[in-house]
Order: C-alpha cells, then structure tokens, then sequence
C-alpha cells in the first residue's frame, strides 16, 4: 500500500534532522508549565503499568518522564530519531512505528503522551487517531497532548539547519477535546499558555482519561 505524502515527508524530514535536533535540544529545556504539566501528568498515571509516548521523537520527554517514575517507552516514525533515543538511553525501550497504527494491544498502557506529534497529521485524521488512543488505554488511564494551539497550517522548508518539506499543524483546543469526548476520552484539564521565546504560537495542554 502507498504511504500518504505526509508521512513520508514527516518521516524523511525528522531522519535529516535527527542528529541536529539531539544536539540542540539535549534535554527537556521546556518553560516551568510545562515541566509542571509533565510532572502532575507523572502522579496521575498508575504506577507500575506500561507508558507509551508517541511521537517521541529522541527521546528526551520520554527519558524525563522515566526520571520522574513512569515505565514508559517510545514509538517514533522516524528510523533516524529512534536510533538516536535508543543510543541516548539505551535501557528504555523505542521502536519504530506511526501513532496512526499503534501496535499496542487493546487495554494494554495506562498511560499515553503525544507531546507535539499531533501537529503533523493532516487534522481529518484525528478522531480516528483518539479511538486508536482510547483502544490501547486500560479503564481509568491518562492520556496527554501537547499541541500548537490555533487553526492554521504552515509549510516547513528548514529545520534545525537542514532543508526539509513538511507541515506544522496549530490546533484548536476546543476543537481537540470535543473529538476527544467523541472518541469516548474524559477531558479532565485544558490549558493555553502564551507563547515563550522563540515560539510563534501560544500552546495548549489537553488532559484526559479513559473512563472506567
């Protein structure tokens, strides 16, 4: 089967810039919410259960998210930033995979995070995406986005150095936490904050969970 022209330009876009990205953004480096957010996210999630991040890119939340207790691995589409994390921190678990198919079986994690994967989906693929997010959740699991909040698309031709071709996403978090409820999600938080240094857009934080 043809692979759509968005993951395949999402795909050789992250492999180019791989090695840039790791050395740029070494560790989470993100403002004081949003560390506050990944750490409230970390209390929530029941302890000793399977995390997942997709979209994990090379790997620095989901080794963050390791250090604050989670047993948590990651799933990236791109072969380039997985051989990064899994060189980066050899004793968590990455493997190459799209959100759009998660392997995980059904009730499988209890705990999912997109921290800014989401954005590279064309947005008429979402509500499918939360069912599939919603199947591998066990009853009472917690699922966290992280998103460039707004209705707009924009076309990138560089990144982090290298030239590249792929699309950037800001999405409305209204409209998220509705295709959230549809998809059968609990919203339990939504937070905007305005944009830091560097950032173009404010950001949005959707919280939720699988009822049960």
């Amino acid at each position: 089967m043809t692979e759509p022209a968005w993951l395949v330009e999402t795909r050789a876009a992250y492999d180019a810039v791989a090695e840039d990205y790791a050395r740029l953004l070494p560790d989470v480096v993100e403002p004081p919410l949003d560390r506050a957010l990944l750490a409230a996210y970390a209390e929530m999630v029941r302890p000793g259960r399977a995390v997942l991040e997709v979209g994990c890119g090379t790997g620095r939340v989901t080794a963050h998210l390791h250090r604050l207790g989670l047993d948590i691995g990651g799933v990236d589409l791109s072969p380039g930033m997985v051989a990064v994390a899994r060189r980066t921190y050899p004793d968590l678990r990455f493997e190459v995979g799209s959100l759009t198919e998660l392997s995980a079986p059904d009730r499988s994690l209890a705990g999912l995070v997109s921290w800014y994967s989401l954005i590279h989906l064309p947005p008429e693929l979402l509500p499918e995406v939360f069912v599939g997010f919603h199947r591998v959740l066990v009853p009472g699991g917690h699922l966290l986005l992280a998103v460039k909040a707004g209705d707009r698309l924009d076309r990138r031709e560089q990144a982090y150095g290298q030239p590249v071709g792929y699309d950037v996403y800001w999405l409305s978090p209204q409209r998220l936490a509705g295709q959230l409820a549809t998809a059968g999600f609990a919203v339990t938080a939504t937070t905007v904050r305005a944009p830091a240094d560097g950032e173009r857009q404010p950001q949005a934080f959707l919280l939720a969970r699988r009822p049960g």
